[in-house]
C-alpha cells in the first residue's frame, strides 16, 4: 500500500478544534492535565501558533502563584509542558520546574526492585512495588525528554532502566502486548488484562524513544525491538472501524478513542511500511470521534488495575477526558510531522 495521504488543512483544522476546546476544560496540576497540554504542546511544535503558548504561559503562571500540590510520579507529566514552555520562551522558570520534577524522581519517588518507580496517584503510598504502563509517559518518557535537553546522562540512564523493566514486568513474550501492571508484591500482573490504554501509553513512548536514542546504544535495539513487536500484534486487532478495544483481545469491549490514538501515533512515529493501511483506518476511526467543538468521544474514564475484564468494560466513557485530547493531537501532529520528514 502507498503511503497513507491525508487533507493536510483538514489535520490542522482538526488540531485546532481539539486544542480551543482543551483549552476550556478546567483542570487540575495532575496527569490528566500532563497529558492534555503535552498534545496543546505538540500541536504548537507543527502550527507555531502563538496563542497556545500563551494560554499555556497564563494557566501555567497562574498555578505557580498559587503554588504546586505535592510530587508524585504521575503529576510529574505535567514536566512535559515546562520542556516546551521553556523551548518556545526561553524563560529560565520552565526548565528549573521541569528539573525540580526530575530531581523528585531521582532522588524521592517510591521505589522497588532494580529501582524501578512505583507508580503513585498522590503523594501517599498508593500501590506498593506496582509498576503500571502509565509511568512511561507520565516519567520515563519525560525524564529521557529532560535528559538529552540538559545533557544529563544521570537522567537518560534512570529513564532507559525505567524502560527496560517495565518491558521486563510488563510485556508478554507469548503475546507480545502490555499488561496494565505487575505487582512486585505478589509476583503477578493482577487481573492480567491487556488494557487498550496501556498499550498506549508503552507503545507510543517507546516509539518516540527510539527515535531519540543512538543506534550504537543496547537500549535502542532493546526498545525497538518490544516495540515492533507489540506493534506487529496490536495492527492484528485493530477492528473494522479502525479502533481499539479497551480490552484489547476481547471482542465484546468497547471500542476506545485514546487508546486508538496513542497506538496509531505509535505506528506513525515508527513508520513501518506495512502498517499503512491501519493508521488509514485509524484516521478514519478517530476522526469520526471528534465532535464539531472538538471534544474527543469514547474515552475511557480514569482506570485503575481492575479486578476483571469485566470491570475495565465498566469504565464509563461519557465525559471528555484530558488524555483523550491529549493523545488524539499527538496522533494528528504525528502525521504531519511524518510530512515534514
Amino acid at each position: 500500500m502507498r503511503r497513507f495521504e491525508f487533507d493536510e488543512n483538514e489535520v490542522k483544522e482538526l488540531i485546532d478544534r481539539v486544542v480551543h476546546r482543551t483549552m476550556s476544560m478546567d483542570f487540575t496540576w495532575n496527569w490528566s492535565c500532563g497529558v492534555a497540554y503535552y498534545g496543546i504542546c505538540k500541536a504548537w511544535e507543527v502550527t507555531r501558533k502563538q496563542e497556545y503558548i500563551d494560554f499555556l504561559v497564563k494557566w501555567v503562571d497562574e498555578y505557580l502563584e498559587l503554588g504546586l500540590p505535592p510530587l508524585m510520579v504521575n503529576a510529574c507529566a505535567m514536566g512535559h509542558t515546562m520542556l516546551t514552555l521553556h523551548e518556545a520562551t526561553g524563560d529560565s522558570r520552565y526548565l528549573d520546574l521541569a528539573v525540580k520534577k526530575a530531581e523528585y524522581l531521582r532522588n524521592d519517588a517510591i521505589r522497588f526492585g532494580e529501582g524501578v518507580f512505583q507508580h503513585t496517584v498522590s503523594s501517599k503510598n498508593d500501590f506498593p512495588e506496582q509498576a503500571w504502563a502509565d509511568t512511561l509517559f507520565m516519567a520515563a518518557y519525560f525524564l529521557l525528554r529532560l535528559g538529552y535537553k540538559v545533557d544529563n546522562k544521570a537522567y537518560i540512564e534512570d529513564a532507559l532502566n525505567q524502560y527496560y523493566w517495565h518491558e521486563e514486568y510488563l510485556q508478554d513474550m507469548k503475546t507480545n502486548l502490555f499488561y496494565h501492571a505487575w505487582d512486585n508484591v505478589r509476583q503477578d500482573h493482577l487481573s492480567a488484562i491487556y488494557w487498550g490504554r496501556a498499550n498506549a501509553w508503552a507503545s507510543y513512548t517507546m516509539a518516540q524513544a527510539s527515535k531519540m536514542l543512538n543506534p550504537f546504544m543496547p537500549m535502542w535495539m532493546q526498545i525497538g525491538g518490544a516495540l515492533s513487536d507489540q506493534l506487529s500484534a496490536l495492527v492484528r486487532l485493530q477492528s473494522q472501524e479502525g479502533l481499539w478495544r479497551t480490552v484489547l483481545d476481547d471482542d465484546t469491549s468497547y471500542l476506545e478513542t485514546s487508546a486508538s490514538a496513542g497506538i496509531a501515533a505509535a505506528l506513525v512515529v515508527k513508520g513501518h511500511p506495512l502498517h499503512e493501511q491501519a493508521i488509514a483506518k485509524a484516521y478514519e476511526g478517530i476522526v469520526a470521534q471528534i465532535d464539531d467543538d472538538g471534544s474527543v468521544r469514547k474515552v475511557s474514564a480514569g482506570t485503575a488495575v481492575m479486578y476483571s475484564a469485566e470491570d475495565y468494560k465498566a469504565i464509563s466513557t461519557k465525559r471528555i477526558q484530558g488524555w483523550g485530547q491529549g493523545l488524539t493531537l499527538a496522533f494528528l501532529v504525528s502525521l504531519l510531522q511524518r510530512q515534514g520528514e
